[in-house]
């Protein structure tokens, strides 16, 4: 299962059925799960956690020192779900102390190819990032959420779940949870409806986070008085959600 011109540190630890490519290089502090299959000429340095069937593509870095100048070598970790994709030239960088010392990203995500993931990056399930997006230090993805390919998101943005991004987007504030944006600056285009219905939501749903969207970006109300609005209106989890992911920006969100 591992190629003879792979090299695998004796302090790696490997599911037994796990495949090794050749001129693969993994370090120390790996940690690999069952049923993965790891493709030729990829580095994996650890301290680094990969969860079952992950899939790494060739040329891929994955679990690297960070690029942060005030990183000094401390012991930090890439910690990753089971089911993730991770395609050619794909780079997956550790955390750092001066964060939680954490990369976490959870399961069944894909990253297409030359997809960066910046240190301490939170990533959540089930999302995409298409080909050559760029995810400074810091960034937060909940789960669902799609960005285009060429999209940049800017250090310490948090970009919501279910929420969607157009090619070639630069993220330089919080992306509230459901909605679509897209340009340079991005700015919102309206709800992900397309996205919602594909994943099952209610009509309901639908329909109140449609009018919750409309308080904020279509009344001319300052947010705050649209979140009060919200919640006077509605007692889904769905707008909850949707309020709560306004709530947690520190950076302003697109407008």
């Amino acid at each position: 299962m591992i190629h003879p011109t792979a090299i695998v540190d004796s302090g790696a630890r490997l599911a037994d059925d796990v495949e090794v490519g050749p001129f693969t290089v993994i370090g120390p502090d790996v940690e690999i799960g069952a049923g993965s299959v790891i493709g030729p000429h990829v580095v994996v340095k650890g301290p680094t956690i990969l969860g079952e069937r992950t899939r790494i593509f060739q040329f891929a870095s994955v679990g690297e020192d960070c690029q942060d100048k005030k990183y000094q070598g401390e012991p930090t970790r890439l910690v990753m779900g089971d089911d993730n994709v991770v395609r050619e030239g794909v780079t997956l960088h550790r955390g750092t102390v001066q964060d939680r010392g954490e990369t976490i990203i959870g399961s069944r995500n894909l990253f297409m190819a030359y997809v960066h993931v910046g240190h301490d990056c939170t990533i959540g399930d089930d999302c995409i990032l298409a080909n050559q997006v760029t995810l400074a230090g810091h960034v937060h993805i909940g789960d669902h959420a799609i960005i285009g390919g060429l999209s940049a998101v800017h250090q310490f943005c948090f970009f919501g779940s279910h929420a969607m991004a157009g090619g070639g987007s630069i993220i330089t504030k919080d992306t509230p949870s459901y909605v679509m944006i897209n340009g340079n600056p991005a700015q919102v285009h309206g709800l992900n409806v397309i996205g919602l219905k594909r994943r099952g939501f209610s009509a309901e749903a639908i329909r109140a986070l449609s009018d919750s969207y409309k308080l904020v970006y279509r009344q001319g109300l300052t947010v705050e008085q649209a979140l009060v609005e919200i919640r006077a209106r509605f007692s889904l989890a769905e707008t909850d959600h949707f309020v709560a992911s306004i709530e947690a920006s520190t950076r302003g969100i697109i407008r």
